[in-house]
């Protein structure tokens, strides 16, 4: 960064290029749960909570791999955070799939 572009941002008076200035961490992303996204077939109802694999896991009673193994197949819902990223899970959709599955018995579709 050139010294003209350091005077213009206001980072020239602090001398540290690099800080960020006027940005609470909380502002942004999961740090504020209140703005998680809303589910499309329940209209304002939200997901819940992010769950990892491991949440999920004990939340079922099983292991992570059991996890993806078994429950991704038969249509346990996740958000993949990538092509190759981690699996992300939602703390409402999980219990309403829970309860879908009991209704059948256990049985996928």
């Amino acid at each position: 960064m050139s010294e003209r572009d350091r005077a213009l941002s206001g980072f020239a008076e602090h001398g540290k290029t690099l800080q960020t200035r006027c940005l609470s961490p909380t502002s942004y992303g999961q740090n504020c749960p209140q703005r998680y996204p809303e589910a499309l077939e329940g209209g304002n109802e939200l997901l819940g909570a992010p769950l990892s694999i491991r949440d999920v896991a004990r939340l079922i009673g099983c292991s992570p791999w059991t996890v993806r193994q078994s429950y991704l197949p038969q249509g346990l819902p996740y958000l993949r955070s990538g092509p190759h990223g981690k699996l992300v899970f939602f703390y409402d959709q999980i219990v309403r799939w829970i309860l879908q599955h009991q209704q059948k018995g256990g049985k996928s579709k």
